[in-house]
């Protein structure tokens, strides 16, 4: 039977957790951040133990299964992970996130059910994922493709799209994904994800665009999860 003790341990260690998972979350600006993961974790936690309690309580009398709630939690956790992914023309954004509130929903889960070590094994490598993982992405994974965004601000004008595209293209410069917002009634922030031929320096890249009639600033951005 679960005590009081039980029940404040297992709640105090969803929230350390399942807040070192949203600190990594909100550091870097993610749509959910510390607040969502640690309630997140708690709230699975506390589903878990409320299975418990049930199946302690009426075992004798009915036929419970004591995992019915912690699987409605691993479906239901879904609706939350949809907020967190944004698309943006071809592009989709917080998918990690939403993977990282279904990790976390399932260290609750665990830790409901008194598998401290598998929730805490589960947070070491969920974190190593995020952080680790995160850095050789950047740096092995993008550098195969090449991509690269470019963010720009350019007066808006009609042909302007046309001749950064033709631009780009005589450099063998492939364009992923393009998007646009506007600054005021004169100019505009475009934001461009390309893939750069290895032969060419992505200065050169930034360089030419610079050279453009019409066009001000030019940066390169590091890509997010």
């Amino acid at each position: 039977m679960l005590t009081t003790f039980d029940i404040v341990i297992r709640l105090a260690l969803s929230c350390l957790l399942g807040g070192l998972v949203g600190i990594e979350r909100e550091s870097i600006h993610r749509p959910a951040g510390f607040r969502t993961h640690v309630l997140v974790c708690i709230g699975s936690t506390l589903v878990m133990l409320a299975n418990l309690y049930l199946f302690e309580q009426f075992k004798g009398y009915t036929n419970i299964d004591p995992a019915r709630l912690g699987a409605q939690v691993i479906s239901g956790i879904g609706f939350l992970g949809a907020g967190t992914i944004i698309r943006e023309g071809s592009s989709v954004k917080g998918l990690t996130t939403a993977a990282s509130l279904w990790a976390v929903a399932g260290i609750g889960i665990a830790i409901g059910l008194g598998f401290y070590a598998g929730a805490t094994i589960a947070t070491i490598f969920v974190l190593i994922t995020l952080v680790a993982f995160s850095k050789f992405e950047h740096t092995f994974i993008s550098g195969l493709h090449n991509e690269t965004i470019i963010k720009l601000t350019s007066i808006d004008k009609p042909g302007q799209i046309g001749k950064i595209g033709i631009t780009l293209g005589e450099m063998n410069v492939a364009i992923k994904n393009i998007s646009m917002s506007p600054v005021d009634d004169v100019f505009v922030n475009i934001q461009l994800i390309i893939v750069v031929p290895r032969k060419i320096h992505k200065t050169a890249v930034v360089e030419k665009l610079l050279s453009l009639d019409g066009i001000t600033t030019v940066e390169l951005l590091k890509r997010g999860s």
